[in-house]
């Protein structure tokens, strides 16, 4: 239950809060360079208004506001930045297409799409499109205003940002770059086998925490497909799964066959696509004779049993490892004639015991009493040492093979499937970009999604969208505290001021708390002190009230309890604070004092004695 702060508590709060502040106030007043009295003269000090920097707010910190990136179309070859909900629906086409490995009642693609704000609104005009099912197969897509022909000699740049706004167990958050051709024609077909150039973005389930780039490359001889996977990242990344804030991610392949991956400007990942991927984009030159069979009489043994050697006569390999102690006597006390177990004397047969059934009842056994301060009980053993004269089996040293032709392998062939493509950035043209997701979270939001050839056009992008959000972001996180301890860190003195100011805190609040409460006490007692002085007839004086009946007595209290059930306090209301009454109040009725004209504190204060009177007499 919350409780307010009495007038005396607030005042002695805003005490220790000046105290701080006038302590901070003189501690950088402390730390400022001293100026020369030659620069004023006659002892006058014009006060200037200091002009605060332009883009600055009221605190010198600059002014962070959002407004939608310019999207120039001769820079991008796909670009949305999600806030003209008209514009970008149009763009978008959700996917009519059905699973066809699963069962018919979980094959559509049925997960929910919609353009609105994120959960934790920073500015009400910057919106994204937001997945908003979970454990639903989801898929939509939106043609490229121009296609990304890989041979040309710039890099592609994928780069967009995710808000996990529920946070991931498991489900991905990664895109497809479509390929071009029949299959991507019709969109509304789009599933999870629609062919595609690239895939790219976080994915995570469980503890399986993954960045996916992978790129479909064409085998030059054949034409089959094959799925290249880049290898995991050296540091894992679990923050942006947990977090709940925005995320950039984006992705740099370049002609060189170079590429990088960044998160949040960071790079997280970066090699060559003829180097860094499994399996190789190249297979090799050589393979395996699969024709080629090992000899029967190949020998791999490098070591063998020495053929001269021959077991000694002595050796004895029946002999025990253990023999029993010759030396060894039985212990004084042992009583060989008593078991260690017996029958429990205590037990007997339950009463649906059936003997054809369940067999011969027998007590269970339990430890002999007997034998609890004897040595031991039951036929005594000698213990068991070692046999000096154990030595095994018989095996005969090992020595090198005469005959040993080292480790078999089949010969080498040249691979019939041998290519070399040293250039394996000239992947599939991409004519589309695609969300297709499964998973257990839902509210995903995808903002700012942009395929570019220039690193510097996505770098600037960024700056006007994600860079802003950010910072806006990370500026309201600042805690009160984390100021606090950034003041104290450059004026370590505070750190002794704030305790005083605390110290000051409790000693007020006490005083307020006790001292009013002993100040209105002897106050009270004054007031009674001068009532008695007077004439008037006071509650000591009245007669004593007329006993009840004790049925009455019980049925006027039901009653009374009846009344006060009906009574409510409403939510909004403070919680009242309920007189406290003793055990004998609960025999006697209450009396209603004679009408005076004394205050109505005093009237409670003579009820309450002429019950306890009236108790005292019973």
């Amino acid at each position: 239950m919350k409780r307010k702060l009495g007038r005396g508590a607030t005042l002695a709060l805003l005490f220790a809060s000046a105290l701080l502040l006038i302590a901070a106030s003189r501690q950088a007043a402390a730390a400022e360079p001293a100026t020369d009295s030659d620069d004023f003269e006659d002892g006058f000090v014009e006060d200037v208004q200091e002009e605060l920097p332009a883009g600055t707010d009221e605190n010198g910190e600059e002014k962070l506001a959002y407004e939608s990136p310019v999207i120039d179309a001769k820079k991008f070859h796909f670009a949305d930045h999600f806030d003209d909900v008209e514009a970008s629906r149009k763009k978008w086409v959700l996917s009519q297409a059905k699973k066809d490995d699963i069962a018919e009642e979980i094959s559509k693609y049925d997960g929910l799409w919609n353009w609105e704000s994120p959960q934790r609104i920073v500015w009400a005009n910057d919106l994204g499109l937001v997945l908003k099912s979970k454990a639903k197969h989801a898929a939509i897509s939106a043609p490229l205003r121009q296609p990304f022909d890989f041979k040309q000699d710039k890099p592609l740049v994928v780069q967009y940002e995710v808000t996990l706004q529920e946070g991931q167990e498991c489900g991905g958050s990664y895109l497809k770059l479509l390929s071009a051709g029949k299959d991507t024609e019709q969109l509304t077909a789009f599933n999870d086998k629609t062919p595609y150039t690239i895939m790219f973005g976080p994915d995570k389930c469980g503890n399986d925490v993954k960045m996916h780039f992978i790129f479909r490359h064409v085998n030059p001889i054949n034409g089959t497909i094959t799925e290249k996977h880049c290898n995991k990242p050296k540091n894992r990344l679990e923050e942006p799964f947990k977090d709940k804030l925005p995320h950039l991610y984006q992705l740099v392949v370049r002609p060189d066959n170079s590429f990088e991956i960044r998160v949040d400007h960071k790079i997280i990942n970066e090699g060559s696509l003829l180097t860094d991927f499994k399996p190789a984009v190249n297979p090799p030159a050589e393979i395996d004779d699969p024709n080629d069979k090992k000899p029967e009489s190949w020998d791999e043994r490098e070591k063998i049993p020495d053929p001269t050697a021959q077991k000694p006569d002595d050796w004895d390999e029946d002999a025990p490892p253990q023999l029993p102690d010759a030396d060894a006597v039985m212990p004084d006390g042992w009583l060989e004639e008593e078991p260690d177990m017996i029958f429990d004397p205590t037990a007997s047969k339950p009463e649906d015991w059936d003997a054809e059934i369940d067999g011969e009842w027998e007590a269970p056994l339990v430890d002999n009493p007997v034998c609890e301060k004897a040595a031991g009980c039951g036929k005594w053993k000698a213990p068991l040492i070692p046999n000096p004269n154990y030595k095994g089996k018989w095996r005969a040293p090992m020595i090198e093979n005469p005959n040993y032709q080292g480790k078999w392998a089949p010969k080498k062939i040249a691979n019939p499937d041998f290519f070399e493509d040293l250039k394996p950035f000239q992947m599939t043209p991409i004519s589309a970009v695609g969300l297709e997701l499964w998973s257990m979270s839902s509210d995903i939001l995808f903002d700012n999604l942009i395929i570019t050839d220039d690193v510097d056009v996505a770098r600037d992008f960024a700056a006007n969208s994600f860079d802003i959000k950010r910072r806006y972001i990370d500026r309201e996180s600042d805690s009160f505290v984390n100021k606090v301890v950034e003041l104290a860190k450059a004026y370590p003195s505070i750190w002794g001021i704030g305790l005083v100011a605390i110290v000051a805190l409790v000693a007020i609040t006490i005083y307020l708390r006790f001292g009013s409460a002993k100040s209105q006490d002897s106050a009270a007692k004054k007031a009674a002190a001068q009532a008695k002085k007077s004439d008037e007839l006071q509650p000591d004086d009245e007669e004593e009230p007329e006993l009840v009946a004790e049925e009455d007595l019980e049925e006027g209290s039901d009653r009374a309890a009846g009344d006060s059930s009906k009574e409510s306090t409403p939510l909004s209301a403070s919680p009242k604070k309920k007189n406290k009454k003793s055990d004998l109040d609960d025999n006697v009725e209450v009396t209603k004092p004679e009408e005076s004209n004394e205050e109505p504190a005093q009237t409670e204060e003579t009820t309450t004695k002429a019950r306890k009177r009236q108790a005292r007499k019973e």
